[in-house]
C-alpha cells in the first residue's frame, strides 16, 4: 500500500493536471445540478403546493342569468368532492394615477380562505375580507399594497386588506359573499376534485359532463402554464451540460493518459518493487478520482447556489420556499461524475497495468521516431522561421494528443459560438416583443372616467403622421373553453412592426390575426374561419409573434359586436416634428399623452443571459486549461529537445514562439469545426426553448449569425489555443539549457 500512496502522491507534483480535472469536473457537475434542479422546480413545487392547498382539479363558472344557485349546487355530484357555489362579480376599477391601469377584476365571494376542503387559499399578507367594502387581491394578478382604497366605476370603494394566492387561479380577488352580490353578481363558481384527474382525456370527460356553455378551467392548464418558465432553461442547460460532460471526459482522459505516459519509468520502478497490475489500475484511478471528487463537490455547491435565483421565480409563482438543495439531484450528479472519471481514466490505467516491468524501465519519453516525419518535412520546406516550422510540425508526433486537443478547442469554440448566438437571439426576441410600443413616438392614454375618444384631437394636432388605437377585450370563440385574450384595434396599424410568422396583417373588419397559442388550442390554420358570440365570422389571415403562450386574437373593432374596450392610441409623428411641442399641444387639448418608452429587459431574459455568460466563461476556461495541460505534458516530455535547440542558438523568444506555434494548427482546425457545431446547437436550442414556453419565434430571431461574425468566431479557436499555451511557452523560454539537457 505504501507504493500505491507514492503513486497517488504524484498528483501533488502535477498541479496543472490536478487543477484541470477539478475545473472540468466542477463545470460538468454545475451544469448537471442546475438542469436537475430546474427540472425538479418545474414539477415538485407545484405538486407539493397543489396538494397542500388541496387545489381544484376543475373550476366551473355558471352564468347567473341562465343558472340558479340550486342548479349550480346540484352539479356537486359530478365530482368526488365539490364546494360552492360562490357568487362571482366583476369589479371595474377607475384609473388611479398612483398605479398602472387596472383591468376589471373577477372577484369571488368567499367567507373563509382555509375552512373549505378544496382550494385552501394561501394568505400572503394582511387578513381576509370580513365585511363589505373589503377585498383580498391575488398577488399574481395585481400588485397593490395592503391598505389601498380602490375607486370603482359604480361609485363604491374596495379597501385592499390582504394579498393571497390560489394555486388553482380561481380568482383575481376575494370579497365577502354579500359584497359580490352588491357589486352585481354575474355568475356562480363551483370547484371540483376527482380521483382520476391526471390525464387530458379524463378532464375533458369531466368538462363534458357539466354540459355545454359552462366555462371551465382545468388544473392541467395551470400546471402546464406554470412549467413554461422553467422549461425555457432546460434546452440551454442541456446544451451546456453536454458540452461540459464531453469536455470533462476529454480533459480527464487526456490528463490521465499523459500522466501515465510521463510516469512510465516510475510505474516500472513501482512494479519492480512489487506493485501488482490491479494496484496500478487502482492507483491511476484514484489519481483522477481525488481531484475529480473535489471538483464534484465544488460543482454541487456552485449549482445549488446558482439555482437559488432561478428557482426563486418558481417559488414566487407557487408560494413555496425556493429550492436550493435537492438530495437526489446532488447524488445523481456525483454518481455521473464518478462514472465519467472512471470511464475516461480506465483505458490509460489498464494500459499502465499491462506494461511489462522491463519495458517500462527501458522506455524513454521521446515520441516514436517515425511519427510526424511527413509534417516535419513540409514544415522544413516552408519559408517560415525555423522555430515556427518546428512548432507547427510538433503536434503530428502524437496523433492521439492532437485529436484530443482538436476536440477540446472545438468544444470550447462551439460553446462560445452558441453563447453569442443565444445572447443575440434573446435581444432580438425582446426587441420584437416591444417593437409595437417602440415604433410609435407618442402614447395617448384613455380617460377612463369620461371614456372620451381622443381620436379627433390626435388627428387635428399638427405633426400627426400615422396613428391607431388598441385595447383589450375578451372574445368568445367556439371551440375554446375560455374567451380568447383579444386585442381590438381601430385604424391601420400595419406600420406598428408586429413580427409575422405566417400570412399577413388584417386590413378589413372580419379578418383576424392570432398567435401560436391560439392555433394550438383551437387546431385552426391560417385561412380558416372562427365563429363565436358577439361577433361575426372571423377569417384568420396571419400568425403573429407574441411572447405569451396564452390564446391571443387581434382584430378590427368594427367586426366585433358588444365590445366597448378603452383604447390606447399610438402615434407616429411626421419627420421633423418636435415631440415635446406635440405633447404640449395634446395636453393643452385635455388629452393625456406621454412619450413612448421601451420597458426594461424581461427578468427571465436577464437570468438567461447571465446564466449563459457564466456557463460559457466556465466552459471556455476549462477548454483553455485542457490546452494548457496538453501543452505542458508535451513539452515536458520534450524538455531535452528544448535544451538541444537552446544549445545551438535558439533564444528564449524563439522558444516561446515554437511552443505557441505548436497549437496553431489545432487551434485553426478546432475553431473551424467548433463554429458549425455551435451554430447547429443554437438552431436546435433556441426553437426548443421557445417550444417549451409554448411560443414560436420569427426566423429573424434565429438567423443571427452574420458571415463576418462566423469568420471571427472561427479564429476564436486560435485565440483559445494560444491563450492555453502562453504559460507553457513562458516556462519553456525560462528553462536553463543545462537543466534541460540533463533531463531525460
Amino acid at each position: 500500500m505504501s507504493a500505491i500512496r507514492t503513486v497517488i502522491r504524484g498528483a501533488r507534483r502535477r498541479r496543472v493536471s490536478t487543477v484541470v480535472i477539478i475545473a472540468a469536473t466542477a463545470m460538468a457537475v454545475t451544469a448537471t445540478v442546475l438542469a436537475g434542479l430546474l427540472l425538479a422546480a418545474s414539477s415538485a413545487p407545484f405538486a407539493n403546493a397543489f396538494a397542500r392547498q388541496n387545489g381544484a382539479h376543475l373550476t366551473a363558472f355558471f352564468d347567473a342569468d341562465k343558472t340558479t344557485r340550486a342548479q349550480a349546487a346540484a352539479t356537486a355530484s359530478q365530482g368526488d368532492r365539490a364546494i360552492g357555489p360562490f357568487p362571482v362579480a366583476t369589479a371595474v376599477v377607475k384609473e388611479d394615477p398612483q398605479f398602472p391601469p387596472t383591468p376589471p377584476l373577477k372577484v369571488v365571494g368567499r367567507a373563509d380562505p382555509s375552512g373549505d376542503p378544496i382550494d385552501k387559499v394561501t394568505l400572503l399578507a394582511g387578513r381576509w375580507a370580513r365585511t363589505t367594502g373589503e377585498v383580498v387581491v391575488a398577488r399574481t394578478s395585481l400588485r397593490i399594497p395592503t391598505g389601498t382604497t380602490l375607486q370603482l366605476a359604480n361609485g363604491s370603494t374596495l379597501t385592499v386588506v390582504g394579498e393571497a394566492r390560489s394555486l388553482s387561479q380561481t380568482a383575481q380577488g376575494w370579497v365577502t359573499p354579500d359584497e359580490a352580490v352588491a357589486l352585481g353578481q354575474t355568475g356562480w363558481q363551483m370547484l371540483y376534485r376527482y380521483a382520476d384527474a391526471g390525464t387530458e382525456a379524463a378532464m375533458t370527460a369531466h368538462r363534458t359532463a357539466l354540459g355545454a356553455g359552462v366555462q371551465t378551467q382545468s388544473w392541467l392548464e395551470v400546471r402546464n402554464d406554470a412549467a413554461h418558465r422553467t422549461q425555457l432553461y432546460v434546452p440551454l442547460l442541456s446544451a451546456f451540460g453536454l458540452i461540459g460532460l464531453a469536455l470533462a471526459a476529454l480533459v480527464i482522459g487526456n490528463v490521465t493518459a499523459g500522466t501515465v505516459a510521463s510516469a512510465t519509468r516510475r510505474i516500472g520502478v513501482m512494479k519492480a518493487l512489487g506493485l501488482t497490475p490491479s494496484q496500478v489500475v487502482r492507483a491511476c484511478l484514484v489519481q483522477a478520482l481525488i481531484p475529480g471528487m473535489i471538483g464534484a463537490v465544488l460543482g454541487i455547491v456552485a449549482g445549488d447556489l446558482l439555482a437559488v435565483p432561478l428557482t426563486a421565480d418558481v417559488a414566487d409563482l407557487f408560494g413555496t420556499v425556493p429550492m436550493s438543495v435537492t438530495p437526489w439531484v446532488d447524488v445523481a450528479a456525483v454518481a455521473g461524475a464518478v462514472l465519467v472519471i472512471c470511464a475516461t481514466a480506465a483505458p490509460a490505467a489498464w494500459r499502465a497495468a499491462r506494461l511489462r516491468t522491463v519495458d517500462a524501465l527501458a522506455v524513454g519519453r521521446a515520441p516514436h521516431s517515425r511519427r510526424g516525419r511527413v509534417a516535419a518535412r513540409f514544415a522544413a520546406r516552408s519559408r517560415l522561421p525555423r522555430p515556427l516550422s518546428l512548432g507547427l510540425a510538433q503536434p503530428f508526433t502524437r496523433p492521439a494528443r492532437l485529436l484530443v486537443m482538436l476536440l477540446t478547442i472545438g468544444l470550447g469554440t462551439a460553446a462560445a459560438t452558441f453563447a453569442i448566438g443565444l445572447a443575440t437571439s434573446l435581444r432580438h426576441v425582446q426587441a420584437a416583443d416591444q417593437k409595437p410600443e417602440t415604433s410609435a413616438d407618442v402614447l395617448v392614454l384613455p380617460d377612463r372616467e369620461s371614456r372620451a375618444d381622443p381620436r379627433a384631437a390626435i388627428a387635428a394636432a399638427p405633426g400627426t403622421g400615422q396613428f391607431y388605437g388598441r385595447g383589450p377585450a375578451d372574445i368568445v370563440v367556439d371551440g375554446l373553453r375560455e374567451p380568447a385574450r383579444g386585442t381590438v384595434t381601430s385604424g391601420d396599424m400595419r406600420w406598428a412592426g408586429y413580427e409575422m410568422l405566417d400570412g399577413r396583417w388584417y386590413t378589413a373588419p372580419g379578418e383576424a390575426v392570432v398567435n401560436t397559442g391560439f392555433l394550438t388550442a383551437t387546431g385552426k390554420h391560417i385561412g380558416d374561419t372562427v365563429t363565436g358570440a358577439g361577433h361575426g365570422p372571423l377569417t384568420l389571415v396571419g400568425e403573429v409573434f407574441d411572447g405569451s403562450a396564452n390564446n391571443h386574437l387581434y382584430t378590427d373593432i368594427a367586426g366585433v359586436e358588444d365590445v366597448e374596450p378603452i383604447l390606447e392610441w399610438y402615434v407616429k409623428l411626421k419627420p421633423g416634428t418636435d415631440r415635446a411641442a406635440y405633447l404640449a399641444a395634446l395636453r393643452g387639448a385635455n388629452v393625456h399623452a406621454e412619450a413612448t418608452r421601451a420597458e426594461g429587459p424581461d427578468g427571465t431574459l436577464i437570468v438567461l443571459d447571465s446564466l449563459t455568460a457564466l456557463l460559457t466563461a466556465l466552459l471556455v476556461s476549462v477548454a483553455a486549461l485542457g490546452v494548457l495541460n496538453a501543452v505542458v505534458l508535451e513539452w515536458r516530455d520534450r524538455v531535452h529537445d528544448i535544451g538541444v535547440h537552446k544549445s545551438v542558438g535558439m533564444t528564449p523568444k524563439q522558444t516561446a514562439a515554437m511552443v505557441i506555434a505548436s497549437v496553431a494548427i489545432p487551434g485553426l482546425l478546432g475553431g473551424a469545426a467548433g463554429v458549425p457545431a455551435g451554430y447547429l446547437l443554437h438552431h436546435w436550442a433556441v426553437p426548443a426553448m421557445a417550444h417549451g414556453a409554448g411560443i414560436r419565434l420569427p426566423q429573424s430571431t434565429i438567423d443571427v449569425y452574420a458571415p463576418v461574425l462566423l469568420a471571427v468566431l472561427a479564429l476564436a479557436g486560435l485565440v483559445l489555443a494560444a491563450g492555453g499555451a502562453l504559460l507553457p511557452a513562458g516556462w519553456a523560454a525560462r528553462t536553463r539549457t543545462a537543466v534541460a539537457l540533463r533531463t531525460e
